[in-house]
């Protein structure tokens, strides 16, 4: 048996407490060994030690299976497994591995459980403990949710660990020596006279014998790469334009093609293609299921005959105008219908009885995913096997779907995962990737690369549901004394889920995430989610519930401060009930110099604040009304993760989440006319001008538990804008984008 088999089987990423657990959910098929991704699958020459570190005489290849959407992701994962392997990231060859239950995702799940990330109650810890269980079962290999940290942070050095350790037991047998006695450095084991052994040389030994998996991570104070300003070994390929993506990729006889879909629910009634057909580089014009395809020469060739296709279509039984979209919100909430109230302290009815509350209704709009690299996949299908090229998050569906549509088992499909030039959850879906298999189908043995055009990339985008919020609350001089939030949306879990596996029964917890969930003492506090009709086929995008929740909760906090005359700042920090939390509004305090919200005549500046994803993120926007428009002078940011792994990148991710919070809430959004987006392009969605981004200045705190921040800097950004902006000008912006409202200079 290979060193691979054994090592998948014998259980370091197992953990004692999810062991535990493995009684309720089924502890025999817990137990069982997983697949393992490299059984009888390497190459002459090289040897697996475990799931996530392969050697050869060339040198060592770690694997990073979460996917790398321009975020880092690859790198950070290497240097996890690195540090403890004792060598240079930069030195080993990256790569994302084949599609394996083993490289099955925890945290991400976790992050779906009913408890506040402050909850540390029995249950909740004993649920969080057990939360491996059906992961593992599942064996989902996602990407998202900023759980690559936290899901990779003791799984991969572990992993690392393991590796080392065994590589230094093959050296003990050959020289005869005691494990305990030698050491290692860059890449080799050291013996006690002081010869160096490269790990190169001692792969093939290491793996014949058992592993030694009891192994003790390394002290932090120890750590050469992690927690240390790296630069990562993408950066200058990322930089300078020569990185590789999907889009890049190019195979020897490859043909393209591009897609043209009717809107997602309708149907095709009429298509005539005859002169697409004619025109020069064409090679084939096919119906897919609910959409056409040319295949030509070239991309540009393929995309210009889909123009000259007459395609007519049916509309879907659906909402399909924009003022519909939004009664059928209002509907969800004039009912009452509830699908979650997990927050409801004290008595909510009651105290808004004994005062005059103030209420407030927000909205929030369709969201693009808009990534810059338009989906693509490149497939070549024969009569035994598919092999796709694309970036994808879910590997294990896209495996999974492609057998169901092709016919093959699934070890006859091979998915090699490209860098992707962003995703913001666009690449959750699945779409693009059958439609680019269904292609390649009809041309058994030839390579076909499919990518939509910049319009198919904005018309068939699953997007950020539209919703609405509705506030009623009072304060006094001594605080915010009672809040009711009300949130309609249509389920993000419930329309991706259905789409890619099957909608899970219950309530939809993203409908409030980033409202219920956060650490506020406020005697009478309830949020509810109102799950409204689905209209438009919605997913996840960067910070999903949170995005929206941000907004609402964020910004009707500070009108009840602002109500009751209280600093919003130092009210956020007196209401504020955990520690971690509590030190990231102290430390924007200092880092942003807060005296106040009035920084003199036509000059303000907003605070907010939103725990996502278990990571507390506060920011200030300080802001000057000008005759050209409002212009945003400066902003801060803080958050709390844990452990930076990446101090580099880590402050690029917080600075870059905030950026994209504030340039989305001041220009974008999707409306709808005829079941079809009107905006299919960037002139007609602008994220925020280079002039127009403030001076930034962000820190990052590490009090609790590891954390990623792929996400967490998006949702404080509006309601700081806006926050400032009433304090600048007293408007109050209830709806986004905020460019329906007023202008920015």
């Amino acid at each position: 048996m290979s060193r691979a088999g054994r090592i998948a089987r014998r259980g370091f990423l197992i953990g004692s407490a999810a062991v535990l657990g493995g009684v309720a959910f089924g502890a025999w098929r817990y137990g069982r060994p997983l697949p393992d991704p490299f059984m009888g699958d390497l190459p002459q020459g090289q040897s697996a030690l475990n799931p996530y570190v392969l050697i050869d005489g060339e040198g060592v290849t770690l694997i990073a299976p979460r996917a790398d959407k321009g975020q880092g992701s690859r790198w950070m994962q290497a240097a996890l497994i690195a540090e403890e392997l004792d060598i240079d990231p930069a030195t080993a060859r990256i790569e994302a591995g084949p599609v394996s239950a083993a490289y099955y995702n925890t945290s991400v799940l976790g992050e779906s459980l009913p408890f506040r990330p402050t909850d540390r109650g029995w249950l909740a810890e004993a649920a969080r403990g057990a939360v491996d269980v059906p992961s593992r079962l599942l064996g989902f290999q996602i990407t998202g949710g900023s759980s690559s940290a936290p899901d990779s942070f003791e799984k991969l050095r572990l992993a690392g660990a393991v590796a080392r350790e065994t590589l230094k037991q093959a050296a003990a047998l050959r020289e005869g020596l005691d494990r305990k006695d030698l050491s290692t450095a860059d890449g080799a084991v050291i013996l006690p006279d002081g010869r160096a052994i490269p790990y190169t040389q001692l792969a093939t030994e290491a793996a014949q014998i058992d592993p030694i998996d009891q192994v003790v991570l390394r002290d932090k104070s120890q750590w050469r790469w992690l927690g240390r300003k790296m630069r990562r070994g993408d950066i200058v390929a990322k930089s300078t334009g020569t990185q590789v993506y999907g889009a890049d990729l190019r195979l020897p006889d490859m043909l393209y093609a591009s897609v043209r879909a009717v809107p997602q629910g309708g149907r095709i009634t009429s298509l005539d293609s005859a002169d697409a057909e004619q025109m020069r580089g064409v090679r084939r014009v096919l119906q897919i299921g609910e959409a056409v395809a040319v295949i030509a020469e070239t991309s540009w060739h393929a995309m210009q005959a889909l123009q000259a296709v007459d395609l007519q279509w049916a509309a879907p039984d659906t909402a399909g105008n924009q003022d519909q979209i939004w009664d059928s919100l209002t509907q969800a909430l004039d009912q009452g219908d509830v699908d979650s109230r997990l927050r409801n302290d004290g008595d909510v009815e009651a105290a808004l009885a004994d005062g005059q509350p103030v209420t407030a209704e927000y909205r929030v709009p369709f969201l693009a995913h808009a990534p810059l690299e338009p989906m693509n996949a490149t497939v070549r299908v024969d009569a035994d096997r598919c092999e796709i090229w694309t970036g994808t998050q879910v590997p294990d569906f896209v495996v999974s779907h492609v057998a169901d549509l092709t016919g093959l088992p699934q070890d006859a499909i091979t998915l090699h995962n490209q860098m992707m030039g962003g995703s913001f959850g666009r690449r959750l879906e699945l779409d693009f990737i059958m439609q680019a298999v269904r292609i390649a189908a009809e041309m058994p043995g030839q390579p076909i690369q499919m990518i939509w055009s910049r319009a198919e990339d904005f018309t068939h985008d699953q997007p950020r549901p539209a919703q609405i919020a509705r506030g009623r609350g009072l304060a006094d001089k001594t605080g915010i004394r009672a809040l009711d939030l009300a949130v309609a949306s249509p389920s993000v879990t419930a329309s991706w889920f259905g789409r890619v596996w099957m909608a899970p029964p219950g309530p939809d917890n993203t409908i409030t995430a980033g409202a219920w969930d956060q650490p506020f003492a406020i005697p009478d506090y309830r949020v509810t989610g109102h799950r409204a009709a689905e209209t438009v086929p919605v997913s996840s995008w960067r910070s999903v519930g949170a995005s929206a929740n941000g907004f609402f909760h964020g910004s009707f906090m500070d009108e009840l401060f602002d109500a009751a005359g209280i600093d919003p700042l130092q009210g956020l920090i007196d209401a504020c009930d955990d520690r971690v939390s509590r030190l990231v509004l102290e430390e924007l305090r200092e880092l942003s110099g807060w005296t106040g919200r009035d920084l003199g005549p036509g000059r303000g500046r907003g605070v907010a604040f939103c725990l996502s994803f278990g990571v507390p993120c506060a920011e200030v926007v300080e802001v000057t009304e000008t005759p050209q428009g409002i212009r945003l002078d400066r902003a801060f940011a803080v958050a709390d993760i844990g452990t930076v792994l990446d101090p580099v990148n880590a402050e690029a991710q917080l600075s870059g989440g905030m950026l994209f919070g504030l340039g989305h809430a001041m220009n974008c959004e999707l409306t709808y006319r005829d079941h079809m987006p009107q905006q299919t392009n960037y002139h007609a969605y602008q994220a925020m001008r280079l002039y127009q981004a403030p001076q930034v200045q962000v820190r990052l705190l590490e009090n609790g538990p590891v954390r990623g921040l792929g996400e967490p800097g998006v949702p404080p950004a509006a309601p700081a804008l806006a926050n400032a902006i009433h304090a600048a000008t007293g408007m109050r912006v209830r709806e986004l984008p905020m460019t329906r409202q007023l202008r920015f200079a």
